[in-house]
């Protein structure tokens, strides 16, 4: 699509304009990001980027992602222009109560939001998931069909923030040329010129890693498209174009300062320019016929390219890949007996055993079930058991497979996991000791947050794991991510448990999984309910009609408190009731009158846990918690059990010390 001089500076403006707009009618936004880099992106828009607006999520559309999510007033008029289900009344809604334009882009609310972005580093992370993604995609079902590539804008706060680094040197690594970013080389950060804190050379951080680096200037619309030519012409490269450009461009008093980096421009430096730049003073959200027309031809290409390739669909649902097309993509059932086949894989185990190592079985049997089943460690396998036996390496030029090393890079992995869930494709899990939770807790929120089938697999998951001492051994970190929203946290207590977390991990599309899993073995369960039981969050694991006494326990305490009952006062034991609740979060999602028959509230509650319990007292009020309320040390599980009061003597003891106060 060729255009006029004038056409196309008045197509740039529109987007400046429409940002500049948006953001002083909410008071509130961040105007200089979208007014510098509405060149670039309206070249890559125009020239290059695939998408149809009446199909948002089509398999082979071209992903944009604004990892640079300030700026999201961008995104905004550009999907507004490019047709997308955002309304000029979206617009000007920007950052109000309920619109469809929040503050950072979110996922799942705007139409043609591919990531949910504003933690910096975060998005530009997420698009190597996504692109690999796709590069798993193709090489099962032809590049002829999968080529399409995943592009954004990245910015200097992207490129300091550590967890792009992580991810984008995994890039270069798995050859990532389907990957292409355009910096936003503006050298402006909020506190003003970035040469205060980062004087690097990125290109050549970049290139260390493995990408293709080009620098241009930003403002320049032909030297931007010769550079994305370019990049798309690297096939085993990702690439990275440090597009020069000028925040705030246009505006005669604020351009290249920090103050126009994340304050409205106000309404005098708005007319000044407005008057710099040609643009009328009224109306204020202007789109110009021209530039409506030139996007409706934009769209027209688009619509070829999408009809075209509608039809090499057709063909491969006519052939024996058809099966595998359906189980890698929204339309993936999984059997209704999942849970009952994942449990008969550790039907068989010899007990006692680990919960990690449980996993491992249970693992197995789940991957030839769900072919979308893919992932890998934080360089920690043979500690977390979660490779997918002969599931095959992915590695550069190698994307077949459906086993990730990621390295020791766990905020890395946490954003790829979340990108790889973005697309849809496959089902993402990712190991590393649960302590280093902590490390990647960004990527779980957000994948709390944008609803993402993101399964997050922990091990060595209490002051239990022994001699590697309290630097290792995490005692809050259940309490901390238990608090996150839209989390479901599974703490199993033997196999059947380890089974039904996976069941729940794998049939939950609305919303991360974690898994708490032990180091050391654990005995069998007594047991009387079936998976279905584990599934539901709870369940009875020692009964009384009508108890005086409630333990509720998770994982590696539950039998600990089934031990601890025999030593309690004679006439109280028949009275007690111990529940097993491996999802705290499920059971809570029960009716009312069922949570409170299985945990009444005229009985004594005692929750027990080996870490910090204050999420407990939600569900046993002022009751007793049996916990860890400092840190570990170094030592080996039994004499820790006793020095902390684990053991099931010293449990039952406290229990009766508390009654009796």
């Amino acid at each position: 699509m060729k255009l006029t001089a004038d056409l196309h500076r008045s197509c740039v403006n529109t987007l400046r304009f429409l940002a500049v707009d948006a953001v002083e009618k909410a008071n509130s936004g961040h105007p200089g990001m979208p007014m510098g880099a509405a060149e670039m992106a309206f070249v890559l828009w125009s020239r290059h980027l695939r998408w149809n607006p009446r199909d948002p999520r089509w398999q082979n559309r071209d992903r944009f992602v604004l990892s640079a999510g300030h700026g999201s007033m961008l995104i905004y008029a550009l999907l507004h222009l490019g047709g997308f289900d955002v309304s000029m009344d979206d617009l000007k809604q920007f950052r109000q109560l309920h619109s469809r334009t929040p503050g950072h882009p979110e996922f799942g609310l705007t139409p043609g939001i591919e990531a949910t972005t504003g933690p910096l580093g975060q998005g530009i992370s997420n698009a190597v998931g996504m692109a690999v993604s796709s590069k798993m995609m193709a090489a099962r079902f032809g590049s002829d069909l999968i080529d399409h590539y995943v592009y954004g804008i990245c910015s200097d706060g992207d490129a300091m923030e550590g967890v792009a680094s992580e991810a984008c040197s995994l890039a270069g690594h798995l050859a990532l040329g389907n990957l292409i970013f355009l910096y936003d080389d503006n050298h402006i950060s909020i506190e003003g010129a970035t040469e205060v804190t980062f004087t690097e050379d990125v290109g050549k951080r970049f290139e260390a890693y493995g990408w293709h680096v080009q620098k241009v200037d930003g403002m320049d619309p032909e030297a931007v498209d010769r550079a994305l030519i370019a990049a798309k012409a690297e096939r085993d490269r990702p690439s990275l174009i440090q597009c020069r450009t000028t925040i705030g461009y246009g505006a005669p008093h604020k351009a290249n300062t920090g103050e126009v980096h994340g304050s409205p421009l106000g309404k005098d430096e708005t007319r000044r320019a407005k008057e710099h730049l040609g643009w009328p003073q009224e109306p204020a959200f202007l789109v110009p016929e021209p530039v409506k027309k030139t996007w409706e031809q934009r769209l027209e290409e688009n619509r070829r390219a999408y009809e075209e390739w509608q039809g090499k669909l057709a063909a491969l649902r006519r052939s024996e890949k058809a099966a595998l097309w359906t189980q890698l993509s929204r339309e993936r059932t999984l059997p209704q007996d999942l849970a009952e086949q994942l449990a008969g894989a550790v039907a068989g185990a010899k007990m006692p055993e680990a919960t990690r190592k449980l996993s491992q079985s249970v693992i197995q049997k789940a991957a030839a079930l769900v072919p979308a089943m893919a992932g890998g460690s934080a360089d920690l396998e043979p500690s977390c058991f979660t490779a997918i036996k002969d599931g095959g390496d992915i590695d550069a030029g190698k994307h077949e497979g459906r086993v990730f090393h990621f390295g020791v890079r766990e905020h890395g992995m946490g954003a790829v996991l979340n990108g790889l869930a973005y697309e849809g494709n496959f089902i993402p899990f990712g190991s590393t000791f649960l302590l280093f939770s902590d490390y990647m807790r960004p990527p779980i929120r957000l994948a709390a947050l944008s609803g993402l089938q993101s399964i997050f697999v922990y091990t060595h998951d209490s002051i239990y794991l022994g001699e590697d001492g309290p630097t290792h051994q995490p005692v809050e970190q259940l309490c901390a991510l238990r608090a996150i929203p839209n989390i479901q946290l599974w703490r199993p207590a033997d196999g059947v448990e380890v089974a039904a977390a996976w069941a729940a991990a794998l049939e939950r599309r609305d919303g991360p999984t974690v898994m708490a899993l032990t180091r050391q073995k654990l005995p069998a369960l007594p047991r009387q309910a079936d998976v279905r039981a584990a599934l539901r969050g709870a369940w009875t694991v020692i009964d009384a009609e009508q108890p005086e006494l409630v333990l509720i326990a998770t994982g590696s305490e539950v039998a600990a408190a089934a031990g601890a009952i025999a030593h309690l006062p004679e006439d109280l034991r028949a009275r007690t009731r111990l529940v097993s609740m491996p999802c705290v979060e499920r059971f809570l999602a029960w009716p009312r009158d069922e949570r409170r028959k299985l945990i009444p509230r005229e009985a004594k509650r005692v929750a027990v846990e080996a870490a910090v319990g204050l999420d407990w007292h939600r569900i046993i009020g002022d009751g007793l918690v049996v916990g860890v309320d400092r840190f570990g040390a170094s030592a080996p599980e039994k004499a820790l059990a006793d020095a902390y009061d684990l053991t099931p003597q010293k449990i039952a003891a406290r229990i009766a010390t508390w009654l009796k106060a």
